[in-house]
């Protein structure tokens, strides 16, 4: 009977005990631990959740739980903190009297559950979640730059974007123009995937797979990032792209420039525009005006063609021909019009006019353009405006009338479009020359060269009564240059030299007169010129008049008076050299006692003067001398002066 009661105990023991065994997890449930949330990098401050009493805090442990495991990481003594061993035992410290334990740079590894463990007065326990973030890098997004046929069957790579080194893992949405996009069957698909990095941070890469239109040519793509920092949701946004859209051509197109209205001598191109793209090969032809075909014209290799000059034949109808590379099918543009506008055989009437004094001529001027023309008459010398319209009329003529005149025809509608004609007006007499006479300083067997010169209709030539090297040279059809190179003899100088200008209507003669160069008695007149520089006046200006001409003085006359200076300077410097001398020797009582005044007798207080008169070329002679032409001793001068 024993044994039965025994066995009967032991079951109503193992009864009772089921119910509180079955019970034990209802009362170990834990509430839900304290969230505590930093960044890479920061501190992290855990604060134990005991009784801040003192006696609670002086023996306390730490764990972190790791895959369900507690592992001792730091342990508090009579409150004396002390590190384990392992990966917290150099990051952790004690914080506010033993309550908090500082965990210095975190990493993602960090992320668990921490607890603290007091023993006393019953055993009591306080866990911590631990949550660690870390903003991703600048997205890269790279586009598929190999572009996207808008025929293809399926969805095509768009773009690849990157976000590097976040934590947690950040979200990816890609947008289209502004638009986020979103998975289509078909139509769109999002590939993502991550890669942990050896720090615990994570490597996000997003591909963006789509079908494309021909309107998507110029659709921006992006992609954003969204993550989360203990501060709140955040994102960052990539750089937009285009991905290059394939489709075919349906239209073909001319454009040329410059825009607007084309001249004579632009550069004008002309190119084949196509909406396909890849662009089809342009080829450019024009229709012959004669055959009515059209005739392919050379392009660079761009496909341009380049009109540089641009001239009036260039004018006529253009087309495009764009082919298809892909389907070989060939597509013609619309025939475009070009018109090259000109101004061309400008004409005055007559050619070649030759009239007498007195009498009246008219000049007429003819062009052909393709815009309305205006005309205008210019006096080509001048360039002053004689007239405005095609018709200059000129009255009485006078021998000053003869000449150039301009006739310029321009299309007012477009500047820079014209052209002009250049007529000479003949006046018929006898020749005019530049100037009757002149005088002209020479140096015996010198060469000279002398000048003449005359004008006249018809034309006149020029003779010398000299023998020498004579040349001549047309001004205009009316007037020409002669030049003469002769060598100064005493016959020549005594004859001087005369040129003649003749023409079937009569002679005129302009004289040269020589004269020597000599530095005492050289003064020009009015009407001298050296022989080393002889010029010429026009003989509009002069008619038919005596010349004046005044030359500058020789080089040579302006070094005597520098010579004559720096002489008279080394006269002064050596009377003061003497002076000096004198005074140190104690010959001049400068200074002393019963010192005398040394004065010169009123005749002689004059003696050093210097005299240096200027009059033209008088200068030349460079004298420094006194009124009697003799230098003597300072003693033996007379009164009087230089």
């Amino acid at each position: 009977m024993g044994l039965p009661r025994l066995v009967c105990a032991f079951l109503l023991a193992a009864c009772c005990c089921c119910p509180r065994v079955a019970g034990v997890p209802g009362e170990a449930e834990q509430p839900a631990p304290e969230l505590v949330e930093v960044e890479v990098g920061s501190t992290a401050l855990l604060k134990c959740g005991l009784s801040q009493s003192q006696g609670n805090l002086s023996h306390v442990d730490w764990f972190s739980v790791h895959k369900e495991k507690r592992i001792p990481i730091f342990r508090v003594r009579q409150g004396q903190g002390q590190s384990e061993p392992g990966e917290y035992q150099h990051r952790l410290s004690l914080q506010d009297r033993g309550a908090t334990l500082a965990l210095t740079q975190v990493t993602p590894h960090d992320e668990r559950i921490f607890l603290c463990q007091g023993k006393r007065p019953r055993s009591q326990e306080h866990r911590i979640q631990l949550r660690v973030y870390k903003a991703p890098e600048e997205p890269n997004i790279q586009v598929n730059a190999l572009g996207i046929p808008v025929d293809s069957k399926e969805p095509e790579e768009v773009a690849t974007c990157v976000g590097r080194n976040g934590y947690p893992i950040p979200q990816v949405i890609w947008y289209k123009n502004g638009r986020p996009l979103k998975e289509e069957k078909n139509r769109v698909h999002i590939q993502s995937s991550q890669t942990v990095e050896s720090s615990g941070l994570y490597t996000l890469k997003s591909i963006l797979k789509a079908q494309l239109v021909k309107e998507d040519k110029d659709a921006q793509f992006y992609c954003e990032l969204n993550y989360r920092l203990p501060s709140g949701n955040h994102m960052k946004e990539s750089r937009e792209v285009t991905v290059p859209v394939f489709y075919p051509t349906e239209k073909v197109w001319l454009e040329v420039e410059p825009v607007g209205m084309l001249k004579e001598g632009d550069r004008v191109e002309i190119r084949c525009l196509a909406d396909g793209n890849p662009p089809p090969h342009f080829s450019i032809s024009k229709q012959n005006p004669s055959t009515r075909e059209a005739e392919e014209e050379t392009t660079n290799d761009n496909g341009v063609l380049v009109l540089e000059p641009a001239q009036k034949e260039h004018s006529g109808l253009y087309e495009c021909q764009g082919l298809d590379l892909d389907t070989m099918i060939s597509l013609p543009s619309e025939p475009q019009e070009l018109l090259v506008n000109y101004v061309s055989d400008v004409r005055v009437s007559p050619a070649a006019p030759e009239r007498q004094e007195g009498s009246s001529l008219t000049l007429t001027c003819k062009a052909e353009s393709s815009q309305d023309l205006e005309f205008q008459w210019l006096r080509e010398e001048t360039g002053q405006v004689l007239e405005r319209g095609p018709v200059l009329q000129l009255h009485d003529l006078k021998r000053e009338a003869g000449g150039g005149y301009r006739c310029v025809a321009s299309v007012p509608s477009i500047p820079g479009l014209n052209r002009t004609q250049l007529v000479n007006v003949a006046v018929f007499g006898p020749p005019w020359m530049a100037f009757k006479e002149r005088k002209v300083w020479v140096k015996e067997n010198m060469m000279l060269n002398l000048s003449c010169e005359a004008s006249g209709h018809p034309r006149p030539t020029i003779s010398w009564n000299v023998n020498g090297t004579a040349s001549e040279q047309d001004q205009d059809p009316q007037r020409v240059l002669s030049t003469l190179n002769v060598l100064v003899t005493p016959e020549l100088l005594e004859t001087g030299v005369e040129c003649t200008a003749s023409n079937d209507l009569g002679k005129n003669t302009s004289v040269l007169f020589l004269e020597l160069v000599n530095l005492t008695t050289l003064t020009p007149d009015s009407n001298t010129t050296t022989g080393l520089s002889t010029s010429t006046a026009s003989p509009h200006t002069r008619a038919n008049s005596t010349s004046t001409e005044r030359k500058l003085p020789e080089p040579e006359s302006q070094g005597v008076v520098i010579v004559a200076v720096i002489v008279c300077i080394l006269v002064l410097a050596v009377l003061g050299a003497v002076l000096y001398f004198l005074y140190k020797k104690g010959k001049l009582p400068c200074g002393r006692s019963g010192k005398q005044e040394i004065t010169l007798p009123p005749s002689r207080k004059s003696e050093f003067v210097v005299e240096v008169k200027s009059d033209k070329l008088p200068e030349e002679m460079g004298l420094l001398q006194g009124s009697s032409g003799d230098k003597r001793a300072p003693g033996d001068q007379e009164p009087g002066g230089l």
